[in-house]
């Protein structure tokens, strides 16, 4: 394999945000060690220096407010894991989002005697 695929090349600064949160989002509820805790300040870093001055050359100021949301909190899922808590929510378009919210969908079960299915919806 060469050199140049080995890495995952972005192609603009929100391909490049949308990775960083999909990798915090794979690891934030992980076991904390020495190893993730190295690699978790390190995304961290690119997204306060690399990122963030790539934004500004691109002159997009709302990537440069994200960069910035991104980071804080990241630097949260730190303090609180380095406590021993659980990390309570997760990032979702480049924004911190508790795991309590989202949409909930009611189902209701009609036992419904014409046909032979036993869950049918009356719409």
């Amino acid at each position: 394999m060469a050199e140049k695929d080995r890495y995952y090349q972005p192609s603009d600064v929100e391909d490049a945000l949308l990775e960083v949160q999909k990798l915090f989002n794979s690891y934030r509820s992980a076991p904390l060690t020495q190893e993730l805790l190295t690699y978790h300040q390190n995304l961290t870093s690119r997204l306060t220096s690399d990122l963030r001055d790539a934004a500004r050359i691109e002159q997009r100021p709302d990537l440069v407010t994200a960069t910035q949301q991104m980071a804080q909190a990241m630097q949260n899922w730190t303090n609180v894991r380095l406590s021993g808590q659980p990390y309570p929510g997760r990032l979702r378009h480049f924004k911190f989002v508790p795991d309590a919210t989202g949409p909930k969908f009611k189902r209701h079960v009609v036992k419904d005697h014409g046909s032979g299915t036993h869950r049918s919806s009356r719409h």
